[in-house]
């Protein structure tokens, strides 16, 4: 969207020369051969970047978690390969159809609804080595592809359950999908893509990296776990920022919110900042979390409303109906301290941020 078209005061900033750079180091961190298939799921983890042709058309495949964010990138022109993370329902599959889409495979039960198409649909095997949700077990492989008739095997997969804490297990995961991979390619010829590797992996399990990697996190500039900024040199993408609307000065002992949870202790000045729960701001910074408010930190008070909530700005003179708000600007607040607040990680302050706040993108 473009500066000109935002009316609300409350945006998310999102810088594309950011996430270029990201992309770059990561190809630093991979062999030459290595592909990148970026994950835009959950419209590109918040910053919609799915959204944007010139954008997502620098990549030969992108990975989706739903045949419906697969769609929509079918819908903004882009023509290359889509890849759905997760296994489908059997309701998806005149749309998988429909729109050339490539899908995640792990169970015999789909696999014959598929077979059932009047064409061939093509998919990359979810091999189950220890994650303990989706998958086909080294056990099942054999007859798992006796199944197989018509639907095109075009990868194999799996996902990772602790490569950012735990080097035993993980090890023993790469061994499981090794294993899978040499009892497929004996019976499979020209498998076109095998993946393991998501945004931990591919910084501390650089040689598992096959032919392909799914980076997350990571091209959005933020850490995929604690420590992993110190391994690449990332830029954070996005910045999320509001305008002081209200501005009441309230005397000692004058509750502010929903339910009394905060009352002020002296003469105080409140202001009210336009965006929610509903807008993704979590109730659990109610009262222990703060904000930038022009260039000096503001604690929280009183409990998040759904569309607002309030900041104590006394201590701040310059502070006045339209100055700038940052729920984290990537310096004085980041992303992670926002997680950390919140008892939570980055994936889920980024991606929860609604469709409500506009995203402009900075070039």
């Amino acid at each position: 969207m473009n500066q000109s078209e935002i009316t609300r005061p409350t945006v998310m900033e999102v810088n594309v020369q950011n996430f270029k750079h990201n992309i770059q180091e990561i190809k630093k961190k991979l062999n030459s051969t290595t592909t990148i298939m970026p994950i835009m799921k959950a419209n590109a983890y918040g910053t919609y970047f799915n959204t944007k042709l010139e954008i997502v058309n620098e990549f030969e495949i992108i990975g989706v978690a739903t045949v419906d964010e697969g769609i929509n990138l079918r819908k903004i022109g882009f023509n290359k390969e889509i890849f759905v993370l997760n296994q489908p329902a059997r309701s998806e599959i005149n749309k998988i159809v429909e729109n050339n889409l490539v899908i995640g495979l792990s169970s015999k039960e789909f696999l014959q609804e598929i077979e059932k198409q009047k064409q061939p649909i093509r998919v990359h095997l979810e091999i189950e080595t220890g994650m303990g949700r989706t998958g086909i077990t080294l056990e099942e492989i054999y007859p798992f592809l006796k199944e197989i008739k018509q639907s095109k095997i075009e990868g194999i997969y799996t996902h990772l359950s602790s490569p950012d804490k735990d080097c035993s297990y993980t090890e023993k995961q790469l061994s499981i999908f090794q294993e899978a991979v040499e009892m497929i390619t004996k019976q499979v010829k020209d498998i076109k893509y095998i993946h393991v590797l998501a945004s931990n992996g591919i910084i501390n399990f650089p040689k598992a990296q096959f032919n392909l990697v799914r980076p997350g996190m990571l091209i959005y500039g933020y850490e995929s776990a604690e420590g992993i900024k110190e391994k690449i040199d990332l830029k954070p993408v996005a910045k999320l920022k509001s305008q002081i609307t209200f501005i009441k000065t309230v005397e000692k002992g004058t509750s502010i919110s929903y339910g009394r949870s905060f009352v002020t202790t002296k003469e105080s000045k409140i202001a009210t900042i336009p965006i929610g729960y509903a807008d993704g701001i979590r109730r659990s910074m109610s009262n222990h979390s703060y904000v930038v408010v022009g260039d000096k930190k503001a604690p929280i008070v009183g409990k998040i409303c759904m569309d607002s909530f309030m900041v104590d700005v006394t201590n701040i003179k310059d502070a006045q109906v339209g100055t700038e708000v940052w729920i984290w600007d990537n310096d004085k607040i980041t992303l992670e301290e926002v997680a950390h607040q919140c008892d939570t990680i980055t994936y889920e302050i980024l991606s929860g941020i609604s469709y409500r706040v506009p995203r402009i993108l900075i070039s």
